[in-house]
């Protein structure tokens, strides 16, 4: 669990390097916000096809040499961005960090499913949630304080260097994320027996993948429109001090990491996942409209954030097994390549519908989306566990 998770904290991690860094680069580079967000933009993209596709390598040749891969692209990302001396440059070294960034899910779900234990695996998604908000929240306090202290450039070796560490450490322990061929795992001949007889893409004809994609996106339009707009549009309507403002989306990471701790222990009966993920987006739909039409004080807002936080915390777990469910077998890593495919889409198109809101002087409307978007994800949930009960109910004569 813990090794799972440092690599996917560096995947998130490596998310956020450059979007704390936008003041200086613009000023470095001569650019906009607008050619800055293109570079996000690549980023996600490459990665959403890389994600799709790194889950039939996964399957084939195994996640651990996918593992170490995908955080060498990362460093060499980071070091690139840190001697790029052109807009042009930086786009290609997106690239490479989109390439990078788009292995680490099927990756990690496939050795997590494989060498954890099923009544555990709650608290693994848990932890493997957990390290991802702390990935998030250490990017903008690392990059900004090195930044401050010398300059991007180092503050951008210094991310590469973190990840060349990260290599180290999972190399002396990558014992641990071997997938042995031992009773937790199907031996050879009856993973041929089992295997889709309509070949390695049979299972994209199942409807719940397809649904969980489609939950997956609607999800990464929640966090992307949190991560970028919400607290600048919280800011302008109840007055939060700047400082404050830029601490609202830590109090929501932390908290959400908090309530993933708890999202673990509820997520022990499977049964219940759809409607743990239910309460926990509704209650955060909630803290949202009160944020984004009740009248507060400017020190209310972080508290309210750090509430949706561990709101939505708690429905993290459970989300993930209920992708996990989804997934015939043998077919993790393509199963979870295909649905988290989703997160990178819905990340790439959020700003297009939340920012002409911001252009527009429309605040309100961001938290407005937000919820509404919160809601689709309650019905979404419920959605996989419909088709599912569809798929395995026999066909009447």
């Amino acid at each position: 669990m813990g090794l799972v998770g440092l690599a996917h904290c560096v995947s998130h991690f490596s998310q956020l390097l450059l979007p704390p860094l936008f003041p200086w680069l613009m000023k470095d580079f001569n650019v906009n916000f607008t050619e800055l967000g293109v570079l996000l933009t690549i980023f996600f993209v490459v990665s959403c096809g890389v994600q799709a596709m790194s889950g039939f390598v996964v399957d084939r040749f195994g996640p651990r040499p996918v593992l170490f891969g995908g955080i060498g692209l990362l460093a060499l990302a980071a070091f690139g961005y840190s001697m790029s001396t052109s807009y042009a440059m930086l786009a290609v070294f997106s690239v490479v960090a989109g390439t990078g960034n788009g292995v680490f899910h099927p990756v990690d779900y496939t050795l997590l499913n494989r060498k954890i234990h099923p009544s555990r695996l709650g608290h693994a998604f848990s932890v493997h949630g957990i390290t991802g908000s702390l990935g998030w929240a250490l990017a903008p306090a690392m990059m900004v304080s090195i930044t401050l202290a010398f300059n991007w450039r180092v503050a951008l070796a210094s991310a590469g260097a973190l990840a060349l560490v990260v290599i180290v450490v999972l190399w002396l322990n990558r014992s641990h994320l071997t997938i042995e061929m031992t009773s937790a795992a199907r031996p050879a001949a009856e993973a041929r027996r089992m295997a889709p007889r309509d070949g390695s893409f049979a299972f994209l004809a199942i409807p719940a993948v397809w649904v969980c994609f489609g939950f997956f996106f609607l999800y990464a339009v929640v966090i992307s429109g949190i991560q970028a707009f919400a607290p600048e549009a919280a800011r302008q309507l109840h007055d939060v001090p700047t400082r404050w403002a830029a601490m609202c989306l830590t109090f929501y990471m932390v908290a959400s990491a908090g309530g993933m701790v708890l999202g673990g222990f509820l997520a022990a009966d499977p049964s219940r996942c759809e409607k743990i993920v239910g309460a926990g987006f509704g209650i955060a739909a909630v803290f949202a409209l009160t944020i984004g039409f009740a009248p507060l004080t400017p020190m209310a807002v972080p508290v309210l954030f750090a509430m949706m936080g561990v709101a939505a915390g708690v429905a993290g777990p459970s989300r993930d097994l209920i992708v996990k469910r989804a997934a015939p077998p043998n077919a993790t890593g393509r199963v979870y390549g295909v649905v988290y495919s989703g997160l990178d889409i819905g990340q790439a198109a959020a700003p297009l519908a939340f920012g002409p809101l911001m252009d527009m002087h429309r605040p309100a409307d961001i938290w407005l989306g937000i919820a509404i978007v919160q809601g689709l994800l309650i019905l979404s949930a419920f959605n996989v566990r419909r088709v599912r009960r569809t798929a395995l109910t026999p066909a009447v004569a």
